[in-house]
């Protein structure tokens, strides 16, 4: 079970420059997309950057409904909204109504959920230099099979002979909904048999090389693989929509 918290909403849940993710309208009009807190009136209002979709700024006006939702000391926050008003000059900005109640999720880093996303996997050296094989290739294909805030599993159909249990790699792959994460580096923990491909356990290792291309989110990797599992996990009320 995951620990949920609900709290009358106080500014203390607040902070400039925090990474929120907002679904905007509802229904088919619903959109998903990522903005960043500038600041607030108690009892009153938030007021963030207004998001862009595709290259245009979210369609709404006052009184369309609002989530929000962000990561902060290991807890997902998340809290109903709706816009009060807008501003395009000087600069394009939304007013959101200041919540009534937030919702708490602590994250359990430990929990992993299945998956089934193709991955890319690069071995590098101790200075983070590929490693090519004696064909020249410098990348191979696996298939995240589970996934968590700490690590993965993937499985692979051939290993090089290089590659073992303490073996630094590349990691890219997509977080579906989110964004497709690039240059993230993971060690191999354990490597087990798997019918006939190869099982590796793998454990992230956020350096601030790692990076990730959003489709409407911001955020770190770090706090993108953490939304990734907690939307996998379902989480009703304030985990990621589809």
């Amino acid at each position: 079970m995951m620990e949920r918290e609900y709290h009358a909403a106080q500014s203390s849940f607040l902070m400039v420059g925090l990474s929120l993710q907002l679904v905007i309208g509802s229904g088919q009009d619903k959109v998903n997309c990522g903005s960043t807190l500038l600041g607030w009136k108690e009892r009153a209002w938030l007021i963030c950057e207004w998001p862009f979709h595709f290259g245009q700024a979210v369609p709404c006006e006052a009184g369309t409904r609002c989530l929000i939702r962000y990561l902060v000391d290991g807890k997902l926050i998340g809290y109903e909204s709706e816009v009060r008003t807008t501003q395009t000059t000087p600069v394009p900005l939304l007013y959101l109504a200041f919540p009534q109640a937030v919702e708490e999720i602590h994250l359990r880093k430990q929990v992993r959920v299945s998956s089934n996303e193709p991955l890319l996997l690069r071995q590098v050296d101790g200075q983070g230099s590929v490693r090519v094989d004696p064909n020249g290739n410098s990348t191979m294909g696996g298939l995240v099979q589970d996934l968590s805030a700490a690590g993965c599993r993937v499985v692979v159909q051939q290993l090089r002979p290089s590659m073992h249990q303490g073996s630094t790699v590349q990691l890219e792959f997509e977080l579906i909904g989110i964004g497709h994460v690039s240059n993230l580096t993971g060690v191999i923990m354990n490597v087990a048999e798997q019918g006939n491909a190869k099982s590796l356990g793998i454990e992230f290792r956020f350096n601030g090389k790692e990076y990730i291309e959003y489709r409407g989110w911001g955020g770190t990797v770090q706090k993108a693989i953490e939304y990734a599992v907690l939307q996998k996990q379902h989480v009703p009320g304030v985990a990621p929509a589809a």
